[in-house]
């Protein structure tokens, strides 16, 4: 009976962990489909919330909707309401993806509490305060809705994502230590240094870019989405500071990467360490397809995307250089 005990416990800790390794990168897709949204202009593609105008599963032609619907639909956006099958889409499946992610993080929780209420609870206090958060997070988008894409809002909104994702991977991390699949590593604490720096460095990167595509967002309204290649015009000045910042990241990864693949070449850190230099050297080529090609729609939420996966990979890093936090 004891091993019975024993192996389901074992179970139960690999579903958190496989579960959890799914809730971030689904977390990660929703980002990417969040900035697909806004890139394409489809933020207000579902005028309401939770229904797309009025209905639980949207239309797909201007035919199924009531004569009227301007006028039912168009007082919160001043009249300017028009239906677009394609944003409506864009935005439902966004949401739809929102629920899922909400489900994941319920589930994760959940196991959380079977697999490490007893054995380590601040696991299990981290993947509840992910669900807590998604809770919010939810509550939130149906503000930025109501205020009509708020840019504060909407920037808030990206932000306690990547709270949420990085509070879900900290606690993935922790399995991985007290499973000894984590090792402890020596003589890191400059490398250590390093990563802490170019960590802040990234997070006020990204808040920066989300100050830039809120420049973007008003470039939009006064030029129109046909002159999309003059937006970036607009914030020029923001564009070249926030290029200079991703030299200078590009810079520290390539040092911290030296130093990694000098002392811990084929170990777990070295394999992230690569990774973070890959995602940054995507992440700026990125941007000079935005800042050079006319601000391409389909660039913007892969630059965001990428940043938000530097991070990741960053704290990941941070982690491993002193994973006896756990």
């Amino acid at each position: 009976m004891f091993r019975s005990i024993v192996l389901f416990l074992h179970k139960v800790v690999q579903l958190f962990r496989r579960f959890g390794v799914l809730t971030i990168l689904a977390v990660i897709g929703l980002i990417f489909v969040g900035g697909f949204v806004r890139a394409s202009g489809a933020g207000m593609g579902c005028p309401d919330w939770p229904k797309c105008f009025g209905m639980w599963i949207p239309p797909t032609s201007i035919d199924q909707l009531p004569v009227n619907y301007q006028s039912i639909f168009g007082v919160k956006l001043k009249g300017e309401v028009e239906f677009n099958a394609v944003k409506t889409w864009i935005e439902y499946i966004n949401r739809l993806l929102g629920v899922l992610v909400g489900f994941f993080i319920f589930l994760t929780f959940v196991f959380s509490y079977k697999a490490y209420f007893k054995k380590n609870r601040s696991i299990f206090y981290l993947s509840f305060l992910a669900f807590v958060l998604v809770l919010f997070e939810g509550w939130l988008g149906s503000k930025v809705v109501s205020s009509e894409l708020m840019p504060g809002l909407i920037t808030i909104h990206m932000i306690l994502a990547v709270i949420i994702l990085g509070i879900l991977v900290l606690a993935i991390l922790k399995t991985f230590f007290l499973q000894g699949i984590i090792k402890e590593l020596e003589n890191t604490r400059d490398i250590r240094f390093l990563i802490f720096i170019v960590l802040l460095i990234s997070v006020g990167q990204l808040v920066f870019g989300t100050q830039i595509r809120e420049g973007v967002d008003l470039a939009q309204k006064e030029l129109g989405y046909d002159n999309r290649h003059l937006w970036v015009n607009s914030v020029m000045g923001k564009v070249n500071f926030h290029s200079v910042l991703g030299l200078i990241i590009l810079g520290l990864q390539f040092l911290i990467n030296s130093k990694i693949q000098g002392r811990f070449k084929g170990l777990l850190i070295s394999s992230f360490s690569t990774g973070t230099l890959f995602f940054i050297v995507l992440s700026i080529l990125t941007g000079v397809l935005l800042r050079f090609f006319g601000f391409p729609a389909f660039a913007q939420p892969l630059h965001l995307t990428f940043g938000v996966v530097i991070l990741v990979f960053q704290f990941v890093l941070l982690f491993l250089t002193k994973p006896q936090i756990a």
